[in-house]
This record gives C-alpha cells, structure tokens and sequence, in this order.
C-alpha cells in the first residue's frame, strides 16, 4: 500500500466499504425499479391496445344491431324470404338463361386474364397488336 492510506484507520477503511456496498445497493435498486416500470409501461400499453379492439368491435356489433333491427332491413328479408312487394313496386323475375349468360361472360373475361397474366409486358403488347 501506499504511504497515503497507511495512516487511516481500519474503522474508516470498514466505513468506505459500508458505502460502497450502499451504493450497489441503491443502484441495483434504482434499477429494478426502472425495470418494473418500464414492465407496467409494457402492460398498459397493451391493454390499451386491447381496449382500442374491443371498442371497434363493440362499435361495429351496435352498427350491425342497428342495421338488423331497422326497417331497411326488415323489409329487404320480408321481399327476399316472403315475396312482399309494396305498393307502386313491381316484380321482375330474371330466367336461369340470363344468369348463366353472365356467369359464361365473367367467366370468359377470367380465361382472357389467366392467359395474359403471365407474360411479359411487352409480350402483352405483341399480342395485343399482332396476336391472334
């Protein structure tokens, strides 16, 4: 040792050494301390989150409560289900032929994009002015 600390006494050597361990002590406190909050932090976060959720859920089932129990409603289900038909209304009834008519014309527009979809684009341009 050196020639400085020669002089001190062992009760002020065992008074350092008290503070120090005091020391790491209210660090390692202040630490987890922090840590914990940053853990709370965490959670109301998150529950925040779970709360924004269930608001928007909340808010869409009142929409759909709302819609379902509205008149709209009630008579669109009454025309569908129950053949109503209000007065000034009249009915028109479609033939399966012209159903299935426009199903053969989305269907053929489909197979016209399938089988451009997978050429290149200037393919695409190729057969748009030389093809077919």
């Amino acid at each position: 040792m050196s020639l400085r600390f020669s002089h001190t006494s062992g009760l002020t050597k065992m008074i350092i050494i008290i503070e120090f361990i005091l020391v790491a002590y209210l660090v390692y406190s202040l630490t987890k301390n922090v840590y914990d909050s940053y853990l709370v932090d965490q959670y109301i976060e998150t529950f925040k989150e779970e709360n924004a959720r269930i608001e928007a859920d909340n808010k869409q089932k009142n929409e759909d409560y709302l819609y379902f129990t509205s008149e709209e409603y009630i008579d669109k289900i009454a025309k569908q289900n129950l053949g109503l038909v209000n007065p000034g209304e009249e009915v028109i009834v479609l033939s399966p032929e012209v159903l299935i008519d426009e199903v053969n014309e989305e269907m053929a527009l489909n197979d016209d994009v399938a089988r451009y979809s997978g050429l290149k684009n200037s393919e695409k341009w190729w057969q748009f002015f030389f093809g077919e």
